[in-house]
């Protein structure tokens, strides 16, 4: 399906600042924030995915000369998405979707500080940089342990069926605790402080610090890839599939690229990148459906830095959706304002097999991906809709620390 043409322009320019979508104020003043602070961005511009984040929106692409923003990749360094097209009969993989789902649930790893049960090695273990710097000496023992898990929060692994009636598999998640560790270690080390609106710690790209911390960047961005290469895999075993083509993007990172004859390091944080012909899988709610996209040439393309969304985009926070809950004793402690009448019934009425997940991932906790879409017309074009008949991820009792 190809995205209609004549191509309309959907973006707002709000005090300088690019905003696609609906604008959150919230999420604008923090953005124009960024644009003040001492080390000043090139460029910035918000995705209509966009909502408030940990010192930059999530949703934020923001460009800068010759520096790199720590707080701006983000907690969960090169989490990203992949979706794999498989050669497996779709009508089989429906009938048999109940029992697949529970195979997915029982060899791969959800949830905080898991372990994979498989063990699994990578050719980056080899790597001198672990034993080099001091950050990794101590992460390379979890982070082997860890290859291949998904996480918490909206982190899953998805099984959809697209136009054609074709099988594919999408999963999102990122560099897990060694991601975490690696930014916590150099926001401290920048002098930087914890909170949604801390002041962004901001290196320069050559200072030893800042070599440092694109040196680990690079090191879990390769390993965000290689945990979600081995899921993707591991789904296709379960069918007894082969992979056929594979889309793979992070959203959470820095890249170093020409733009407007200038070149930048492009901070993406929950944004896809999407240059002409470039393509990406975005995924929606549990109950709604994602696509696969692909970037085009157009002037406001450039306005957004060749960057699209990465996800449909919280409609409401963890807590306002679920409410507050005891986590020493489970008892309720104030009502949600998603209902489990409500949320039960809509993933009955998209037929999906749900595994884990909890009311802060319910659609209603989300906005609606064709409309988050629609905003960004002019820029992507759609290649294929998949539509989900099987979801997994982390039991709705784990908590997720881990911020962005």
């Amino acid at each position: 399906m190809r995205g209609q043409s004549p191509r309309r322009k959907k973006m707002k320019m709000i005090d300088n600042v690019p905003v696609w979508g609906e604008p959150l104020p919230e999420a604008v003043q923090q953005m124009k924030a960024v644009m003040n602070y001492v080390k000043k961005p090139e460029y910035v511009a918000l995705m209509a995915d966009h909502h408030i984040g940990y010192s930059v929106p999530v949703g934020g692409v923001v460009a800068y000369d010759r520096a790199i923003n720590v707080n701006g990749v983000g907690f969960d360094i090169a989490c990203g998405n992949k979706a794999v097209l498989l050669d497996v009969d779709a009508s089989a993989v429906k009938g048999n979707i109940y029992r697949t789902m529970n195979e997915i649930q029982k060899h791969i790893s959800f949830g905080m500080g898991r372990r994979n049960s498989e063990k699994v090695d990578h050719e980056l273990f080899d790597e001198p940089l672990w034993v080099e710097l001091d950050i990794l000496k101590g992460l390379k023992d979890k982070a082997r342990d860890q290859l291949g898990t998904v996480g918490g929060g909206n982190h899953y692994v998805d099984i959809f069926v697209d136009e054609l009636n074709r099988v594919w598999v999408g999963v999102h998640f990122g560099s897990r605790g060694l991601g975490h560790s690696i930014a916590t270690h150099y926001v401290k080390a920048g002098g930087g402080k914890d909170g949604v609106h801390a002041e962004p710690v901001i290196f320069d790209e050559s200072s030893d610090l800042g070599q440092q911390y694109l040196a680990c960047m690079e090191l879990a961005g390769r390993y965000a890839y290689a945990g979600r290469d081995w899921v993707c895999e591991r789904v296709a075993r379960i069918l007894r599939a082969n992979v056929v083509e594979q889309i793979h993007n992070h959203h959470n990172f820095a890249w170093r690229e020409n733009h407007f004859g200038k070149d930048l390091w492009v901070v993406r944080k929950g944004a896809t990148p999407a240059f002409p012909g470039q393509k990406g899988f975005v995924g929606g709610s549990m109950g709604d459906i994602s696509v696969i996209l692909e970037g085009v040439q157009e002037p406001e393309s450039q306005a957004a830095l060749y960057s699209t969304i990465h996800g449909a985009g919280r409609a409401m926070g963890r807590t306002q959706a679920k409410g507050k809950t005891c986590r020493k004793t489970g008892r309720q402690l104030t009502e949600g304002l998603v209902k489990r009448p409500d949320h039960d019934q809509w993933m009955r009425t998209a037929a999906v097999e749900l595994r884990g997940g909890g009311l802060d991932e319910s659609p209603y906790a989300y906005k609606r991906i064709e409309q988050v879409l629609d905003a960004h017309k002019a820029t992507v074009n759609i290649l294929h809709t998949l539509t989900p008949i099987g979801v997994c991820m982390a039991d709705e009792r784990e908590f997720d620390p881990y911020k962005d």
